[in-house]
């Protein structure tokens, strides 16, 4: 498939996914980071988005919860670029009943060339770059143009 490049806007539109034993360390990092959060649009799966709003008093459009179709939820907006970068802190260590789900989501996040921190150091490294808070451009895959040359 052929690619195009788009320009993300500087008010950044992002997701917060929290397996369970992560979501306090994702709370905490909201917390920490919460002057350069409150400049953007923030989308989370349920108990997630509901502990973190609690926490910063930040407003967040929260989803379903992860097992019940918000991280499908998620992979959705970023198909239809509604989401530009998503922080999912994840537990390595829980097996995940759900997790063709959590594949799935990583895996869409990677095809629509979106940046994705799993961790608390890779959260920090996208939130203190220069790019953060500005437009940047980024490559997606041409759907359009795919769809016009099938016709």
């Amino acid at each position: 498939m052929k690619h195009k490049t788009i320009t993300s806007p500087a008010g950044k539109k992002i997701a917060l996914v929290a397996h369970d034993h992560r979501k306090g360390m994702l709370v905490e990092w909201c917390q920490e980071h919460r002057d350069v959060l409150e400049q953007h649009t923030l989308f989370a799966t349920g108990t997630t988005g509901c502990k973190v709003s609690e926490a910063t008093n930040l407003p967040i459009k929260s989803l379903l919860s992860g097992p019940l179709g918000g991280d499908q939820q998620i992979g959705a907006r970023i198909s239809e670029g509604e989401i530009d970068l998503l922080i999912f802190f994840w537990d390595p260590f829980e097996p995940m009943p759900h997790d063709p789900d959590v594949k799935a989501l990583l895996r869409i996040a990677a095809v629509w060339n979106i940046p994705v921190a799993c961790n608390r150091s890779t959260a920090d490294m996208l939130v203190t770059s220069n790019l953060f808070g500005e437009s940047y451009a980024r490559d997606i895959p041409d759907y359009a143009g795919y769809l016009k040359d099938r016709s």
